[in-house]
């Protein structure tokens, strides 16, 4: 008996909208990386782009336990010696509220170009109620706890 490998037009990639007001941050995170990796088909290939696409709105309000509003910080580096950068998250949702589901959705995906590559392609963040995907006919995912 051989492994069944699926070819790239046996693919069917379908669009999901997902409403992050109130919803935890990790929690969304790690449910949007699955459906857009998407290990939550039957057919689901490690190698391969099998993920769909997932369009978030409400950004600016999603929910974050504990202290971290306060305490979690962004670090970036500009190549110069000595020269890195922290940003606070409060700063962060307040100028790119998209940036942090970005961010969190990144950290749990596979490093390397095909997690690259899904996130540059297959999510889609907006800070407000309204995208433009309408034309994709999106259907609403629910969360699990939800």
């Amino acid at each position: 008996m051989k492994t069944y490998s699926p070819k790239e037009k046996d693919i069917d990639h379908r669009w999901h909208v997902v409403d992050a007001e109130g919803v935890v941050l990790g929690r969304l995170a790690s449910e949007v990386a699955q459906v857009i990796r998407g290990k939550h088909k039957p057919s689901y290939t490690p190698h391969m782009d099998m993920g769909d696409f997932v369009v978030i709105v409400n950004a600016e309000k999603v929910k974050l336990t504990g202290n971290k509003v306060g305490q979690k910080e962004y670090f970036r580096h500009t190549g110069y010696m000595g020269h890195e950068r922290f940003t606070s998250v409060s700063t962060m949702l307040e100028k790119h509220p998209e940036r942090v589901v970005e961010k969190a959705v990144f950290g749990m995906l596979p490093k390397g170009s095909l997690g690259k590559q899904v996130l540059r392609k297959k999510l889609k963040v907006y800070a407000g109620s309204e995208h433009p995907h309408e034309a994709q006919n999106p259907v609403a995912w629910n969360l699990r706890g939800e």
